[in-house]
């Protein structure tokens, strides 16, 4: 959970600096900064993806820890799997337009979740 937390700040810091040159007036004619501003909307919308699904992920975190499993590998596994996958889901949703490799990583994470709760109610 911590790494997600982690990855949520870099995510903060990469918007504040995508956006800090138009903010502070230091939009030059070289182009440069406006090449990065098509960024901006890709980072937002992803940073917003980090507060949705993931929610779904702290609850079953803290069930595990509190109902004792946290020594459970294949839940830490799972665990490891999501975070990972919404690094690489951030990766394809900020630097590439591909939809469908996006699809593809956000089922991934999905799966990861969705199995660390059927883990946790059938105590498996």
């Amino acid at each position: 959970m911590f790494f997600h937390v982690c990855w949520a700040v870099f995510l903060y810091s990469l918007l504040t600096i995508v956006r800090a040159p138009v903010i502070w007036g230091l939009d030059t004619k070289s182009g440069k900064i406006a090449k990065q501003r098509i960024l901006e909307p890709r980072i937002s919308a992803n940073l917003s993806n980090q507060f949705e699904w993931p929610l779904l992920f702290y609850t079953c975190c803290i069930l595990i820890i509190i109902s004792g499993a946290a020594r459970d590998d294949v839940q830490l596994g799972l665990a490891w799997v999501f975070v990972i996958g919404r690094v690489i889901h951030s990766g394809v949703q900020i630097l590439t337009s591909n939809i469908r490799l996006r699809g593809a990583v956000f089922t991934i994470n999905f799966l990861a979740v969705f199995a660390m709760w059927v883990r946790l109610v059938l105590g498996v």
